[in-house]
């Protein structure tokens, strides 16, 4: 038996969305913590639920020996990690739960099943818990000493220890075990559905950034970079053992520190080596430089955060960018034949209608190739969740629902924004009509009857609110 079972509770294939989409990734974090462990002496296991199926992860948590299960769970995964523990806590397994979502709802989690839930960075925390485990498994003083966990007490209180210091040195950290999955399957999946396979793979954790709505439950307010030259060692070995044709860098900013841009791409044009790939960044960390070198590396998509076109909306965020720092990003990649992809959020606390036209004009103006749009939702324990939290309903019981399906008092509907994602998306199509020097009266004239119906569903929605 193995000292540790690692699953992640993320069903592709229950997934409409993605399966249309069908772009999965490797589960990182997961395999980041099997390595550690790994390498200090556990065993370790992972079941990679991306590919299979709550029955087969069920049959394996029920027939085989019940040991210490570890389930990492997301803003999206929180109903199939309930349902898993309830699963595995029956079938005798110990839980313990971590990843971005439990730390904030940690006395949830532990009523919910979880034996301990881990909060912060996993790797010592976890390392610490398994051997206490091992060694002292039914005396459970130890509980309050172990600096990262919370847990209930047998009385039922709640307890939450200090929290870890992070990882100094994320060098000294082995690679994500990627030979404990399929990753080629992954790779394959890519290929099968778009042509071209791809990895992922991280240069550094966390943002420093202070975005209000945004979580930093597992990294903090931190950025810690890897060696240049060691992340060229795992990238070369990755295009050796899976041979991809693309990758993406899963930093939250790739860009932040210019001089490690700069080590990174004298490193790999040393080498020879070179891969399309897409990652993320913010406007005030490009310049020209910057495209310059991401172009030479290979670069074909960067998603800038945009979130609003209303500089008044931003401010309000914290973002910490300017309308027309985001406008020129989008322009010298365009120069660069770089795709620019935008994030756009509707629906943040203040925002007008005329915070609406400032996005639409925005993106109309900057023409980036593509933009994704949501509603915003407020995180437990961001800024923005402590700011609007008297306005919040629970729509479902918390263990069958997610941060997403909370409504808010007083907020538009989300029929009003369903107008105004047609709005902003007909606007900008006729504007790239119009920029192609299109002629053809029937394109116009339908571009122009869908502007005038989403203003109309616009303005007979404009009092309804949620309730």
């Amino acid at each position: 038996m193995a000292d540790l079972l690692l699953t992640h509770g993320y069903f592709l294939y229950e997934d409409p969305k993605e399966m249309q989409i069908m772009k999965p990734y490797a589960p990182l974090g997961i395999l980041y913590l099997c390595s550690h462990l790994r390498q200090n002496g556990f065993d370790v296991d992972v079941f990679d639920t991306t590919f299979s199926s709550r029955t087969a992860l069920f049959h394996h948590l029920q027939s085989e020996t019940p040991g210490v299960l570890g389930i990492y769970a997301n803003l999206m995964t929180r109903a199939n990690a309930v349902e898993i523990m309830g699963v595995a806590r029956q079938a005798g397994w110990r839980v313990i739960v971590g990843g971005p979502e439990p730390g904030a709802y940690a006395q949830e989690y532990l009523e919910a099943g979880a034996e301990f839930v881990v909060f912060g960075e996993g790797e010592a925390t976890m390392q610490e818990l398994l051997t206490a485990l091992r060694e002292h498994p039914d005396a459970l003083a130890w509980r309050s000493k172990i600096a990262g966990v919370a847990y209930l007490d047998d009385s039922g209180r709640f307890h939450q220890n200090p929290p870890r210091g992070q990882i100094a040195d994320l060098d000294a950290q082995p690679w994500p075990a990627r030979h404990a999955i399929d990753l080629h399957r992954y790779v394959d999946t890519w290929r099968e559905h778009h042509g071209q396979g791809s990895v992922n793979f991280i240069t550094a954790r966390g943002c420093p950034y202070k975005c209000r709505w945004c979580s930093h439950q597992v990294y903090g307010q931190t950025h810690r970079r890897r060696n240049p030259i060691k992340v060229v060692d795992e990238l070369e070995w990755l295009l050796t053992e899976y041979t991809p044709d693309i990758a993406w860098v899963s930093d939250d900013v790739f860009t932040i520190n210019h001089q490690w841009i700069r080590q990174y791409a004298a490193e790999m044009h040393r080498r020879g080596l070179h891969i399309p790939f897409e990652c993320i960044s913010r406007a005030d960390r490009l310049n020209e430089e910057m495209l310059d070198l991401l172009a030479e590396l290979g670069c074909f998509r960067i998603w800038i955060g945009s979130e609003s076109g209303s500089q008044r909306l931003l401010d309000s965020m914290d973002r910490g960018v300017k309308v027309e720092q985001v406008q020129r990003a989008v322009a010298m990649s365009r120069a660069r034949n770089i795709q620019s992809g935008m994030f756009l959020m509707w629906g943040y606390e203040g925002e007008e209608m005329q915070d609406i036209e400032a996005t639409i004009d925005h993106v109309r103006k900057a023409q980036p190739d593509i933009f994704f749009t949501t509603v915003s939702y407020p995180i437990k324990g961001t800024p923005y969740y402590s700011e609007i939290q008297s306005k919040l309903v629970q729509l479902k019981p918390w263990g069958q629902s997610s941060d997403r399906e909370i409504k808010i008092q007083g907020r538009h509907s989300r029929d009003y924004y369903a107008h105004a994602d047609k709005l902003l998306r007909a606007e900008v199509q006729l504007a790239r009509l119009a920029q192609s020097n299109s002629n053809d009266p029937s394109d116009l004239h339908q571009l122009k009857m869908q502007i005038a119906t989403a203003r109309q569903g616009l303005a007979a929605t404009a009092t309804e609110v949620e309730a």
